[in-house]
């Protein structure tokens, strides 16, 4: 039995989207949502989706509060994002093939790819990117970071070859908006790593996998460039090693923010941070408190 979570917060625009590319394979639907203003719970309630409300934290901690919420007798458990569609390829493929996994078998990895502007992102070395987005309930949970998290299981993971596509039909105001949240969330990991204030938890820590090695990498290898530097190469890699400039006038638009003005801000916001820290002697936690808004203690 497949049980889908879907965490929500006005998110009219998608739910039903969502809900309708898994209604003909899961036998639940949860909807976790954090307080939402517009019709996001009448549509979901409506398409037959259990919804339960929570106080937004952040996402891994939203995730694994719903998981607590399923039965004890929930089989697996199919994290989708409330813009993410699954398509017809990936349902088929689910269907047919989670019967047929054997006990040792904790988690299943599909691709991920991701629309920008309406446009299909094909190249920069990014999509489709292997996800672990399938698991069995009481084998897999969210890692407990601010930013960037992965689900984590201990058994065998397989791969299905279909794909998710995020696709967000929000205006590029909304994604640039979400985009500074997110940075100052990816501040507060990089903060933790030096600092230590919270359990690091991090897939670089299971090694396999594409999500482990990137975070390997990334912890690793690209937080110990210099800051500003590192995401002018990094641009550079995308856009021209790895063809980003083949994804047109959308792919240049969501390489430049994404892979560059993205980068930068959060650099560039570590660095406010770290000064605040030198000019006041406040710790970590005290200072992204002041500086990000964001109450680390809670």
């Amino acid at each position: 039995m497949l049980t889908v979570v879907i965490l929500t917060r006005n998110e009219e625009r998608h739910i039903a989207r969502a809900i309708g590319s898994v209604r003909d394979i899961a036998a639940r639907i949860q909807v976790v949502d954090s307080g939402s203003t517009d019709r996001t719970v009448e549509i979901a309630q409506g398409l037959g989706a259990e919804v339960r409300a929570n106080p937004w934290r952040n996402h891994a901690t939203q995730f694994n509060w719903g998981l607590d919420q399923l039965p004890p007798d929930t089989g697996w458990v199919l994290r989708l994002d409330a813009d993410e569609v699954v398509s017809a390829e990936l349902a088929r493929q689910i269907a047919a093939t989670l019967p047929t996994l054997g006990p040792e078998v904790d988690g299943v990895t599909v691709g991920r790819r991701m629309a920008f502007l309406r446009r299909p992102i094909r190249h920069g070395g990014l999509f489709p990117i292997r996800v672990l987005r399938l698991f069995r309930h009481g084998r897999g949970r969210c890692e407990d970071r601010w930013m960037d998290e992965h689900i984590k299981v201990a058994g065998a993971v397989v791969d299905l070859p279909g794909e998710l596509l995020d696709d967000n039909l929000n205006s590029l105001t909304w994604w640039t908006d979400k985009h500074n949240s997110y940075s100052s969330r990816e501040v507060i990991d990089i903060l933790n790593l030096e600092h230590g204030f919270m359990p690091h938890d991090t897939v670089a820590a299971l090694g396999a996998g594409q999500a482990g090695r990137k975070r390997w990498l990334k912890e690793k290898v690209y937080a110990r460039l210099p800051g500003g530097l590192r995401t002018m190469v990094y641009f550079l890699y995308r856009y021209i090693l790895r063809g980003g400039f083949l994804d047109g006038r959308e792919g240049l638009a969501f390489h430049v923010l994404q892979g560059f003005w993205y980068r930068f801000l959060v650099d560039a916001k570590l660095a406010e941070v770290k000064a605040y820290m030198k000019e006041t002697g406040a710790d970590a936690p005290e200072a992204i408190r002041v500086v990000l808004g964001f109450d680390v203690r809670r």
